[in-house]
């Protein structure tokens, strides 16, 4: 008797091949037979005229904090997702004693864009090591699989405490508690090490966060500790600093994969080669036999916000104001020409790998019109009209910057690099602006059945394969036999993802946006359904894994 039989699917298997008629068995968490199966089942699925394949693998997600309350991890495995890893840009909670609980889920709720009083009141700590922050999440039992990068910023605040974001200069001692913890994380079962040196990283108060200021012999120290490990991938939030030579070099003396994550790597009509060639550069690595890759998104990067809580124009520093005021103060600010003046300045004379540009061709108004095109038709300046629209609406306008990967021509060939890996959801974070946990059901609606970009088969590799393979993990990712059943069945026709949903769901009432599947039948983690494609099964305890062991 098997636990599951899914009956005469449409099976994507995930290597790239042709997709197949057939029968999938499971029976203790894994396939155990494909093709005609016979025999009975405890759970039996016609899927005729449905597609089955492996659960989808989100490599950048955020669910450090909210998983201490919700098991389920919601919205990703409703999105077809079985299997996230967290930790991303060094922003996890832990290594974290006591005395700096607080200050670490300060920085999160502002450099993630997540809801302090629900962070605050909601994260459950029965830990202070990393380890023991894997053994809490084995306790909790969440509906999908976990793999855990242990954090620099995170890192850096256990063992400097507030220091981190103000000191460079690590003493020696300092550097080598946080090697130990590295070695020590890594030995209990984490996924690698994640960082950032993204100048869009500003934590609570305005302060930078840690590892944006940390000098490049911290970051080798620690990296090495990923060579003498021998295991373990490096993740890393660039901006312009960390440049694909930059990674490169740390590839080579470990012998790991480095990953890039910046905006930098994705399609701008501002300055529309500049991804390409961040590609270009990490295909020169690549042939090199050095493995760089690019955390691909698949998704127009759109913030969906007001004036209240402009995360994606702190990076400038006429905001640095706005970072440390009082929400009484916010108007005063905004009208001041002087802040204005200091703006204008910033948008004249941009950085690199900022977030907003000054395209106000970009940025929406509720009814859809651009500040440029409302702007020209009433014959005012764009960046008065922005300011002077959420002043009279007393800032609670919601504003939308639609900011790169907006044009198909230019995101395809990205989406088709072979440096790339396709990512960036931040799952469980940003939630007052964007909730992009769908981006496997949108590649599926948009790159395979509007555009024709990719094939079904290409999309399951893309999707669940290929990130398997590249972050080392074992035995996901593909089905076939003595695989785990991590499965999503789903209706090529119908299948995406919603608009944007505002709920008020988090602890102490806070608001999130997600959004709902369409054309999702059924996910299975370790052969359990966790959705049923209306609603989460009502579980005791989660199937998902800690993942633990990776390749080498």
């Amino acid at each position: 008797m098997h636990d599951l039989v899914i009956r005469g699917a449409t099976v994507l298997d995930g290597s790239g091949a042709a997709p197949v008629t057939a029968d999938v068995a499971v029976s203790g968490g894994r396939i155990t037979e494909i093709g005609r199966v016979t025999g009975g089942a405890h759970e039996l699925i016609q899927a005729r005229g449905l597609a089955l394949m492996p659960g989808i693998i989100d490599v950048h997600t955020h669910y450090d904090a909210q998983i201490t309350w919700d098991r389920t991890m919601s919205p990703s495995p409703s999105l077809g997702v079985t299997t996230a890893i967290i930790g991303n840009c060094g922003f996890g909670i832990a290594p974290c004693p006591e005395s700096q609980r607080e200050a670490v889920v300060k920085n999160l709720s502002v450099v993630e864009g997540m809801d302090l009083d629900a962070l605050l009141t909601g994260t459950r700590w029965e830990f202070e090591t990393f380890p023991e922050y894997l053994d809490q999440l084995r306790r909790i039992q969440p509906y999908a699989n976990v793999g855990v990068l242990f954090g620099h910023s995170t890192a850096r605040t256990a063992v400097m405490g507030a220091e981190a974001s103000t000191r460079a200069e690590a003493t020696p001692e300092e550097l080598g508690r946080m090697c130990a913890m590295l070695r020590e994380a890594l030995a209990g079962g984490a996924a690698g090490f994640a960082s950032s040196f993204s100048p869009n990283h500003s934590g609570f108060g305005g302060l930078p966060m840690p590892s944006t200021i940390a000098p490049d012999s911290e970051m080798h120290a620690l990296t090495d500790v990923l060579g003498e490990a021998g295991r373990g991938i490096f993740v890393m939030a660039t901006g312009p600093r960390g440049t694909p030579e930059y990674m490169e070099e740390i590839a080579a003396r470990t012998g790991r994969p480095a990953f890039i994550v910046t905006v930098l790597t994705m399609y701008n009509e501002a300055s529309p080669e500049t991804g390409a060639d961040w590609y270009r550069r990490c295909e020169a690595a690549l042939a090199r036999g050095h493995e760089v890759y690019i955390h691909t998104s698949c998704q127009p990067l759109s913030f969906d916000f007001t004036l209240e809580d402009p995360y994606l124009l702190y990076s400038h520093d006429a905001f640095e104001r706005v970072k440390t005021a009082k929400p009484g103060d916010l108007p005063a600010i905004y009208a001041d020409p002087a802040f204005r003046a200091r703006f204008r300045h910033n948008l004249a004379h941009p950085g690199e790998g900022l977030l907003f540009y000054g395209d106000w061709g970009k940025v929406e108004l509720p009814d859809g019109t651009t500040i440029a095109v409302e702007a020209k038709r009433r014959g005012a300046d764009p960046l008065d009209l922005f300011f002077d629209t959420a002043l009279a609406d007393g800032l609670r306008t919601r504003f939308i910057a639609k900011l790169f990967q907006n044009n198909d021509a230019g995101v395809a060939p990205l989406l088709r690099h072979d440096a790339g890996v396709l990512a960036l959801s931040d799952a469980g974070a940003h939630l007052i602006y964007f909730c992009d946990a769908g981006f496997g059901l949108h590649f599926l609606a948009h790159w395979v059945r509007e555009t024709g970009t990719f094939s079904l088969a290409e999309a399951a590799h893309r999707l669940a394969a290929q990130p398997a393979e590249r972050y080392r993990i074992p035995e996901r990712g593909r089905i076939a036999e003595g695989m785990w059943a991590d499965l999503m069945l789903f209706d090529p026709e119908t299948v995406g993802v919603s608009g944007l949903v505002r709920l008020n769901d988090l602890p102490a009432g806070g608001t999130r946006i997600i959004r709902r599947p369409t054309g999702v039948h059924g996910v299975w983690v370790n052969g359990v359904r966790v959705f049923d494609g209306h609603s989460y099964v009502p579980l005791a305890a989660g199937p998902g894994q800690v993942l633990d062991r990776f390749h080498a």
